[in-house]
């Protein structure tokens, strides 16, 4: 039996190839859009890839389940419940799948959504079962959250209890010694606690996994429904793509440099640009009407929540980045970005455009403590629910950045306002977005809580 994890740190995504050596017959579960790395693979072990396999609809990323039926004609499957523009092959549960010896045998865990499906792997028919890939159903350390984006009838309670019942009766009824290989890891808003391991097995979960443990069913649905993530708009876009025919994503896609001239032209048109740069360095020096989603953190998802997807993008990067920044943007379905503009670690931009060039305001905590005792900002905490429950900053309110691009009317033009995460990476997105959308007096606090925290700590 092959069976390899592919894991993408950007979007916290997995994706596997399940094969069979003696025959050379191969699916890939839930793959990305850049398929690349799957067909390299095939070819490095021998297999021929037949099925293509979705354990849900996902919303986070657009799946690349067209992209490989194109490139090897395979099928595609999803759990008996869903509902597609393109043929699939339903998979019920209690179904198997044979790829010669390696019996993949089909669960139905609905909970995160109602088409879910788990893959229970054995090398040989007759043997116990080695991996169990859950989807978003079992996570490491978590569950899938049922108030993502429900495509099907009834509500997020009842797909909530769908969950628990997926839960008790299907999933943890496996062997202990079963490994557990899930969709997403850490920093997915998929759930509010993944781990940062990327498998674990059923006994550890059962020992460990806070969501798992023996609770009742009323006490499940309040626990998986309080404290999530916000959810980023481009979610609902994206699980709406992964039912439709859409267009490919060019395997080879190269996005050109653009000149200072060009880059003008598009700022002026309202043409959306990312600067992928570190916080520190946007701050030094950058294009007035720019965004701040450092390449070094969770660029694909933070960059769809301050981009809507088909909006036209330019980039500006480190030397070397530009590529595979605009990739990491396809793999949400932001198809659009039309160009980049590279920029050395001594942020010297093109002398061109020294006239759009700002720097950006930023606050140490004591000058925060300072300035929130006179009254003088309004402070906006961007981080999520369960972050808060760490601690809050007196006065803060609260948008989560995922939300912020909606709640625009929430924020006053006539008054500074000072924003805060955890640790100063997301408040850089959010100060540049609220400046680029015409917020003149925004600051962002530099360690975020973390650092205000421990100001507290030492000042005490």
């Amino acid at each position: 039996m092959i069976l390899e994890q592919y894991y993408i740190e950007c979007l916290s995504h997995a994706s596997y190839l399940i094969g069979d050596e003696s025959t050379g017959r191969a699916v890939v579960v839930d793959p990305r859009r850049d398929i690349t790395e799957y067909l390299a693979d095939a070819r490095r072990f021998g297999l021929t890839i037949e099925g293509v396999i979705n354990t849900h609809f996902h919303a986070d990323f657009v799946s690349g389940h067209l992209e490989l039926i194109d490139a090897t004609g395979a099928w595609i499957g999803f759990g008996e419940a869903a509902e597609t523009e393109y043929p699939i092959r339903r998979l019920r549960h209690g179904e198997h799948i044979s790829l010669g010896e390696v019996d993949i045998g089909i669960l139905s865990t609905p909970g995160h959504t109602w088409e879910s499906i788990s893959l229970l792997v054995r090398e040989r028919p007759q043997a116990l079962p080695s991996a169990v890939l859950t989807g978003d159903s079992l996570f490491i350390g978590d569950v899938g959250r049922p108030d993502l984006v429900n495509l099907g009838d009834g509500s997020n309670t009842d797909l909530a209890r769908a969950m628990y019942h997926t839960i008790h009766r299907t999933l943890l009824t496996l062997p202990d010694s079963v490994t557990v290989m899930p969709a997403h890891g850490a920093g997915s808003s998929c759930g509010k606690n993944l781990s940062a391991e990327l498998t674990s097995t059923i006994g550890e979960q059962r020992r460990t996994n806070p969501s798992v443990q023996p609770m009742s069913e009323d006490a499940f649905v309040a626990l998986i429904t309080d404290g999530q993530p916000a959810v980023p708009a481009y979610f609902s876009v994206d699980a709406a793509l992964n039912k439709a025919t859409h267009p490919l994503l060019d395997q080879h896609r190269h996005i050109p440099a653009v000149s200072a001239a060009q880059l003008r032209t598009e700022l002026a048109s309202g043409t959306r640009v990312l600067d992928a740069r570190t916080p520190d360095d946007f701050a030094d020096g950058h294009l007035k009407g720019s965004v701040n989603v450092g390449f070094d953190g969770r660029f694909a998802e933070t960059g769809g929540m301050v981009a809507q997807i088909g909006e036209r993008i330019l980039l500006i990067t480190y030397p070397g980045q530009e590529q595979d920044a605009a990739m990491r943007l396809a793999r949400i379905g932001s198809d659009h970005a039309e160009g980049y503009l590279t920029v050395d670690v001594d942020g010297a931009f093109p002398a061109e455009l020294a006239d759009l060039m700002q720097t950006s305001p930023r606050v140490t905590a004591a000058e925060l403590d300072r300035l929130l005792a006179a009254e003088a900002v309004m402070l906006v905490d961007i981080r999520n629910p369960a972050e808060r429950e760490f601690g809050v900053i007196p006065g803060a309110v609260s948008i989560p950045l995922a939300q912020m691009l909606f709640r625009l009317d929430d924020l006053p033009h006539d008054r500074p306002i000072v924003v805060h995460c955890a640790g100063g990476w997301r408040s850089s997105v959010a100060a540049s977005l609220l400046r680029a959308r015409g917020f003149e007096q925004v600051s962002d606090l530099v360690g975020g809580y973390d650092e205000w925290a421990a100001h507290k700590i030492l000042g005490s």
